[in-house]
């Protein structure tokens, strides 16, 4: 058993090495936590490290926050793997960009929109929680709960804080220039769709249903289905596609919108991950509208998933694809969310369209008919004349 001094001298020199150690300990733990805030793995990494502390020690200005020189990390690290669909996306760009994939989110139900002294003006839409709760037109946009919104805040950063789960609620400050008051307003978010498709008879030929597909969600495949039966309902017996600037979004909602107008046993789509086998992806069923005669509209803004759907719909024969070549994107990205809410989209896979050819790797999906001059006045009844040749050509149901 250890013996407790029991002199005076002996119990002040043992109070000052338990004083002297812990204030080491102490000081050791802040330098070792500072200095592991701020570096990876430095034996990993030395010239970093070295840059670090150079700067730390010299720099005549102050070091960014910790989180801007961990983005700057991960961007320098995607720089140098040099793939340009592996990508870095801050928080509020993930949190919209995966609620448009979603095709929904909670939000107020407003359009924002900056007026030309670069001032948030909100529009509510009809019967939306923020029309509901008093926000009028115009109304300029001054905080949203504790975060001012001034004329530097980010158009994406206002949409983040604005939304939030479905049954949460926000408190915005609007100014109202007709009273020149503010106004404050709690508002329940609800439920707010993010329609990716649109339709409409043509005014040329009402035999004609004309469809718009602006991204590929995780809704857009049932917004398409939902489209064609309701034109079919209104006595349209052919359609075209509309897939021009759609950059994509789910490799699985192309697949999908292409397995509508496809027979069973279909090819759509061969894709390969790292270390697995091919995997070819065909039509389990008859497509519920695989006899309608169709014409798909494309140009180079056409990528990705919306590339599957019109590769593999000209693969297939199934429809007249019009315009200019597609852009020629055949990776699949995974999307891992990080701690911060940040993400990291990883390029994981390769695709191709069984029968396609050329590949969309090589050129894009190249058009059967070609429309060149896409930034002409007169584009859209170009493209609406060459789809309506093509219609007439093909038999009807």
């Amino acid at each position: 058993m250890n013996k407790l001094p029991s002199k005076p001298w002996q119990i002040i020199l043992a109070t000052l090495i338990v004083l002297i150690v812990g204030s080491v300990g102490f000081a050791v733990g802040y330098w070792v936590r500072d200095h592991q805030t701020f570096s990876v793995n430095a034996s990993n990494y030395p010239i970093y490290e070295q840059a670090y502390r150079l700067l730390l020690t010299h720099g005549f200005y102050p070091l960014p926050e910790q989180n801007k020189i961990e983005y700057g990390m991960i961007r320098g690290l995607l720089q140098a793997y040099n793939d340009p669909y592996t990508s870095f996306v801050e928080p509020p760009q993930h949190e919209l960009k995966t609620q448009q994939l979603q095709g929904k989110f909670g939000g107020i139900g407003a359009r924002i929109q900056r007026d030309e002294q670069n001032q948030y003006r909100l529009y509510p839409f009809p019967d939306s929680p923020a029309k509901r709760t008093g926000v009028l037109d115009g109304d300029i946009l001054l905080q949203i709960d504790e975060v001012q919104i001034t004329l530097q805040t980010p158009h994406d950063d206002v949409l983040a804080l604005l939304r939030g789960e479905k049954g949460t609620s926000v408190t915005i400050i609007i100014y109202r220039e007709d009273d020149q008051k503010e106004y404050t307003f709690q508002i329940t978010r609800e439920e707010i769709s993010l329609p990716s498709v649109t339709w409409n008879k043509l005014l040329e030929n009402e035999l004609v249903g004309y469809i718009q597909v602006n991204l590929m969600s995780a809704t857009t495949a049932d917004e398409v289905k939902n489209a064609v039966a309701d034109l079919i309902s209104q006595g349209v017996q052919s359609i075209i596609l509309d897939l021009r600037n759609n950059s994509g979004g789910l490799v699985d909602s192309g697949v999908k919108i292409a397995g509508l107008f496809l027979p069973a046993d279909s090819p759509i789509l061969r894709q390969q991950y790292r270390d697995k086998p091919p995997e070819l992806i065909k039509t389990n069923e008859d497509g519920v509208f695989r006899d309608i005669p169709m014409v798909v509209f494309i140009n180079n803004g056409t990528a990705s998933a919306a590339e599957i759907t019109a590769g593999a719909l000209k693969a297939n024969q199934r429809a007249t694809i019009v315009g200019v070549p597609s852009f020629g994107k055949y990776t699949i990205q995974l999307v891992f969310d990080l701690s911060d809410g940040s993400s990291l989209h990883v390029t994981a896979a390769e695709w191709e369209i069984p029968g396609l050819q050329p590949p969309v790797r090589d050129h894009g999906v190249i058009p059967d008919i070609w429309i060149e001059g896409e930034n002409t006045e007169n584009i859209d009844n170009r493209f609406v004349t060459a789809a309506l040749e093509a219609l007439n050509l093909m038999p009807q149901p």
